[in-house]
């Protein structure tokens, strides 16, 4: 959703312009770095055509053809580029952390696709937007699992305001982002080049598709896209390969704490802080934030006319209705500043709140924010708490 920053390697060797492709140098070694505290994600660099023995070609390609599915799944050097370059060294300890995380993401994803009509395995676009994580923010601004630019955000249905940013939430983000994929693959009648406009926008795959005298197939346009475009279908594809062959090179999904983790969704129609929840059912704040990374200030900002979901793991009825009298006991009126209207609260929320202000004067940016991975198992029933 918004072009990548990529890094341009030098992959030639002594005798020859067309070169294996190396690892990432020893400073960018890890799919994402850190720009001030937030997440950018580098998934997706520049690299050559690899030399592909008629060996090794034959297998990545049966094995390609065996998974395909509506999404063409071609095969070709530039691909094999990044299956090298996403299975060797460091690459595979990050690959072995993304597989734990599917185990939360992917029956989101699946879920929402069935919902909107589109391919399930466009599920892996979101490895190679984000790594699976809803805190990832490029160096431009894109943020979420999907990688959103604000302006593209509010066309397909996102709010953000000053408590909630649902790019970051798996499921509404999700559905924007099938939203914009179906819209693509509408306009211009190939899923490889709807992925491809996800990454660099509409209007550059128009123009593409202007200078190709009119062909639509992504490997016809692929020459007059962005360099960074170029090779980000060619990602997608090896990643899509990795996900399903991983065990081929020996690469060993790591577990999480939270990817077993059952859960409940709660509605909530009052202002409500998640330093209660958790207090209230004995549980970290740190894994509920894992849960509700949509929430910036730590507040559910849920109202009568607009409810808001609360994740919360799953637990005894009695944690429930311990949670419904905590709420409807702790609560009182606050005056929020100027720009904020006047609500139902609880005497934490009303703490986060004066926190989250007095740093904002501070600094732009909230120094105390906390950025977590997320995996959980996601099966919610609606409890409503009013």
């Amino acid at each position: 959703m918004k072009r990548l920053f990529v890094s341009v390697f030098l992959l030639c060797s002594l005798n020859a312009v067309n070169a294996t492709p190396k690892l990432f140098p020893d400073s960018s070694r890890t799919f994402v770095q850190s720009r001030d505290g937030v997440q950018d994600t580098i998934m997706v660099p520049v690299l050559n055509a690899a030399q592909v023995s008629p060996y090794q070609g034959s297998i990545c390609k049966r094995r390609l053809d065996s998974i395909q599915k509506d999404v063409p799944l071609d095969y070709n050097a530039y691909v094999q580029s990044y299956i090298d370059t996403y299975t060797m060294g460091s690459q595979r300890e990050s690959l072995g952390r993304i597989l734990g995380l599917t185990k939360y993401y992917f029956p989101i994803y699946e879920k929402v696709f069935h919902d909107a009509g589109i391919p399930e395995e466009i599920k892996y676009l979101s490895i190679v937007e984000s790594q699976l994580n809803p805190y990832a923010v490029s160096r431009v601004g894109a943020t979420g699992p999907w990688q959103f630019m604000g302006p593209t955000a509010k066309i397909y249905g996102l709010n953000m305001d000053t408590y909630v940013d649902e790019r970051r939430d798996p499921i509404q983000s999700s559905y924007a982002a099938a939203a914009y994929l179906k819209d693509a693959y509408q306009q211009f009648g190939d899923w490889l080049t709807a992925i491809a406009s996800y990454n660099c926008g509409k209007s550059n795959v128009l123009r593409a598709i202007e200078q190709a005298n009119g062909a639509t197939d992504f490997w016809s346009i692929q020459k007059y896209l962005p360099v960074e475009t170029r090779g980000y279908v060619p990602a997608y594809i090896a990643v899509t390969y990795v996900m399903n062959y991983y065990k081929k090179y020996n690469i060993v999904p790591q577990s999480s704490n939270l990817s077993v983790m059952k859960t409940d969704t709660v509605l909530v129609n009052k202002f409500i802080s998640l330093n209660s929840v958790a207090r209230v059912l004995n549980i970290s704040l740190a894994q509920l934030t894992q849960l509700n990374p949509s929430y910036k200030v730590m507040i559910v900002n849920g109202s009568p006319s607009a409810p808001k979901t609360l994740v919360i793991p799953q637990s005894a009825k009695e944690k429930y209705t311990t949670l419904y009298n905590s709420i409807n006991a702790d609560l009182g009126y606050i005056q929020l500043d100027k720009n904020m209207l006047k609500y139902a609260t609880d005497k934490a929320a009303e703490t986060e709140l004066n926190s989250y202000y007095r740093s904002k004067k501070r600094s732009r940016r909230n120094p105390n924010r906390q950025y977590f991975s997320y995996s959980v198992n996601h099966k919610a029933q609606q409890i409503s708490i009013d």
